[in-house]
């Protein structure tokens, strides 16, 4: 039976702005206040997906979230009609109201850990949603992912699906970010490489000193059991704080793996060796062939990995057996960058072509290509089983830019999210978003007219 890698991609949502919220990511605090372009965001990201799907890689599209999240807001105090709220809002707390508005969840690399039937207990495909609980703009996400995703994959026979960890810090999970699975082909069981910042019971592990470490190896850990997973399909690793407090708030900044490729910095992880060793023996009893390329500081340091997103780079496997990398754009606006992939590329190794992709209006804000989405490993019946709703073809990609033209602002600036009127410019969109996709009522609004 066949086995794919299906890449969701996150939908941009209507409320796309920079308001600087995530504290450690250098492009998204670097960009506060600047004015976005909602529809040029959406427009860029549909392109990249329509892109991915005309090579032949199977594509899907994960729907944004409603926003702004009145219901949050009214949990914090704010009462009256929905207009009430965001004004009253707007005029006591604009923070929150910003944090309210975010369109975050477009980075469904966030979104959930996914384990593929060929590792887990039950022989189910498993999501665990992130609890996000790190940055509040974030933690608000899980339950409208937790129904989106089981819009998406509602056989009970073939999906199972968990709710969030439990939203303190002890916990915090961050989702397929800091979460890699190696494996010889997709179909056959693989070893999952669980990346985390910190611990929070065991004090043997450093800590960053600057910005926070937002995995937890008890998160990690929490996931595995809930997914079935065996202690020798698993491998755990702690990200280096050093690179954490430069700006590499998740491991996709700094590393990114698919089959047997891990392509990672050489400032990384702690204990490099030990767990490039582990990985290579764990994956060698599944009969695969563990390959790890590493960018050296000397050619790439982290402050450029950072800014270029070199490693939020999607890495796709080909036909051939060659790798492809998608990068964004300000990877080849980096000489640095760039002289290394072009190296890399006429060596003739697993890596063999690079592609470009502008998404500015994502980058800015502090999400790459492999920030935008979310990997899921599927049988040829588990993908029959998916909503076809949300795969991408040539059709839906009209739909969607018809839809994103008519809905979408293109321009928002902080002022702009005290107005009522794109709560309900959100919801049209939305309610017609889902008749698109075929999701059903996933959206607050809809399940509480």
């Amino acid at each position: 039976m066949k086995s794919f890698e299906v890449n969701f991609d996150g939908l941009v949502g209507p409320t796309h702005n920079y308001g600087g919220l995530s504290y450690g990511n250098v492009a998204s605090q670097s960009n506060s206040q600047q004015g976005s372009n909602p529809r040029e965001a959406a427009r860029q990201g549909l392109a990249k997906m329509k892109a991915l799907a005309d090579m032949g890689f199977q594509q899907g599209v994960l729907a944004p979230q409603e926003r702004p999240d009145v219901a949050a807001l009214r949990r914090l105090g704010f009462s009256g009609s929905d207009a009430e709220v965001i004004q009253r809002a707007a005029k006591e707390a604009m923070p929150l109201l910003v944090a309210s508005c975010s369109a975050s969840s477009m980075w469904v690399a966030n979104a959930a850990t996914v384990s593929p039937s060929a590792d887990t207990a039950d022989g189910r495909v498993h999501f665990t949603a992130a609890n996000l609980n790190c940055k509040y703009h974030r933690s608000i996400e899980h339950p409208t992912t937790s129904r989106v995703l089981q819009a998406m994959f509602a056989d009970q026979q073939r999906f199972a699906h968990h709710a969030a960890l439990p939203a303190v810090a002890q916990f915090g999970d961050e989702g397929a970010a800091n979460h890699t699975r190696f494996c010889r082909a997709y179909g056959e069981p693989g070893v999952e490489f669980f990346v985390f910042g910190r611990s929070a019971f065991d004090t043997r592990y450093p800590a960053p000193q600057k910005y926070p470490a937002r995995q937890t190896l008890e998160a990690s850990q929490a996931v595995a059991r809930l997914h079935g997973l065996t202690d020798d399909g698993v491998v755990y690793a702690q990200q280096n704080p050093a690179v954490i407090d430069q700006g590499v708030f998740h491991n996709d900044v700094i590393a990114v793996g698919n089959g047997e490729v891990l392509f990672y910095h050489e400032d990384a992880f702690l204990e490099t060796e030990r767990v490039l060793a582990e990985l290579k023996d764990k994956l060698a009893r599944r009969g695969g062939n563990f390959k790890a390329v590493c960018v050296p500081r000397a050619q790439v340091s982290v402050e450029d990995a950072v800014r270029s997103y070199l490693f939020n780079s999607q890495l796709l496997s080909r036909d051939d057996g060659s790798m492809l990398l998608i990068v964004p754009e300000e990877c080849r606006n980096n000489e640095r960058v760039w002289t290394y992939l072009n190296g890399l590329t006429s060596q003739g190794g697993t890596i063999a072509e690079v592609r470009v992709f502008d998404l500015k209006q994502s980058m800015q804000n502090g999400g790459g290509p492999a920030c935008l989405r979310l990997r899921v490993a599927l049988n040829e019946t588990e993908l029959a089983a998916v909503n076809p709703g949300v795969i991408m073809t040539a059709s839906l990609y009209d739909t969607l830019t018809q839809w994103v033209d008519r809905h979408y602002r293109d321009r928002l600036s902080e002022s702009d999210l005290a107005d009522p009127q794109l709560l309900v410019e959100c919801r049209t969109a939305l309610d017609e978003l889902t008749r698109i996709l075929k999701l059903g009522s996933v959206y607050p609004f809809q399940l509480n007219p």
